[in-house]
């Protein structure tokens, strides 16, 4: 089996916020037959890159006996003629279908041809027909390429006569060996402590507990598409893996029977507190919670807030507060870049006597500022 990135990548847009991403196209090709599999990917990570094996083993449904992957970092650590270093991981997962990698040599194109030939194939037969296409899940895009996979791999070879496919039964697939009966799976592990908002970060996205987990130390283990969570050894929380940075994904059943029920920080309590620095910042805190389906979710960003209070006088949190009001971009960052932004226009001598004002700047110009 010989597998490849595809040169060519698709566009998936975010339904929520339009945001592009570019998704990549893992190709394996199997050149006897040159029956072809290929699938769309969040990111080339090891992660991904390890369970399209698993995938491409199952749409064959055997296992061959050698891979040859290109030098890629995530199959490859460190290329050499004779003697190529095999990423760990990458072994881990040769090991498990006792399969053996034996990489393309470095500009020796020969050792890859079915795979340089398939990737070509799958960029025109597969990724071209869908470039007017939009796309909103990884999930759609997949389905999309799933169906030109069925028309690649029954579409008649000139040079043969026959399909893929009919060239794949008769070749490849009894020189198959069988599929384990438990596939390999890819896990990341991590160890974390429980924020005060009982939510827990992995690659920067937020994952909810129980909240009687609270400044407990747990250990995450995230595979391609699950996040599981354990405490002293025990699974305490199941999350779907998601890719976008920031946000939240809790459970109910994880939240407390009502808001009020840490000692030291609930909602009212980082409202007592904001107003101490000035009413727009309590303004800010109140229409943060607000902003968050859960207002716990918004615990960290407000004690950030409040963080700022203790490092520049409250006058200038109150005129950046305001801003970021208007604007609408309820984040820590954005007041941190704010405040930033207006002690950099001060003398440091004047920044104590600065008086707050209501609208030194407006959401437009804030708005502009940042786009620029």
């Amino acid at each position: 089996m010989q597998v490849d990135y595809a040169g060519l990548k698709i566009p998936i847009t975010d339904p929520e916020t339009g945001t592009i991403s570019q998704a990549s196209v893992f190709v394996a090709i199997l050149p006897a037959s040159n029956y072809t599999y290929a699938e769309a990917q969040a990111s080339a990570d090891q992660c991904a890159w390890n369970n399209a094996h698993v995938r491409a083993l199952a749409y064959f449904g055997g296992v061959v006996k050698i891979v040859v992957p290109d030098n890629l970092k995530t199959g490859v650590t460190k290329p050499n003629y004779y003697e190529p270093d095999i990423n760990q991981a990458y072994q881990e997962l040769a090991e498990y279908y006792h399969l053996a990698v034996l990489p393309a040599r470095i500009r020796k194109p020969k050792d890859k041809a079915a795979s340089e030939n398939g990737v070509q194939n799958v960029e025109r037969w597969m990724i071209a027909p869908l470039r007017k296409r939009q796309f909103f899940s990884l999930h759609e895009l997949n389905l999309a390429l799933a169906e030109q996979l069925e028309k690649l791999n029954t579409k008649v070879m000139s040079s043969v006569g026959r399909t893929r496919r009919e060239e794949f039964e008769a070749i490849d697939k009894p020189n198959l060996r069988p599929l384990p009966q438990i596939p390999y799976e890819y896990a990341t592990r991590k160890t974390a402590t429980v924020h005060i908002d009982y939510h827990v970060e992995f690659e920067k996205h937020l994952y909810s507990v129980p909240y009687t987990l609270i400044h407990e130390k747990v250990d995450i283990r995230a595979t391609e598409r699950m996040v599981e969570i354990f405490h002293k050894g025990k699974s305490t929380a199941t999350h779907p893996r998601s890719a976008r940075m920031g946000r939240f994904s809790t459970l109910s059943e994880h939240m407390p029977a009502n808001h009020q029920f840490m000692e030291k920080i609930n909602a009212e309590k980082l409202k007592q507190w904001a107003g101490k620095v000035g009413p727009k910042t309590r303004k800010l805190v109140e229409a943060t919670l607000q902003s968050r389906h859960f207002p716990e979710q918004a615990y960290r960003t407000c004690l950030g807030y409040l963080s700022l209070a203790k490092k520049v006088d409250h006058a200038i949190l109150e005129q950046a507060a305001q801003v970021i009001l208007e604007a609408r971009a309820f984040s820590y960052k954005e007041l941190s870049q704010e405040v930033n932004y207006l002690l950099q226009k001060m003398d440091p001598k004047t920044v104590e006597s600065f008086p707050a004002h209501d609208n030194i700047r407006g959401a437009t110009y804030y708005q502009e500022r940042t786009e620029a």
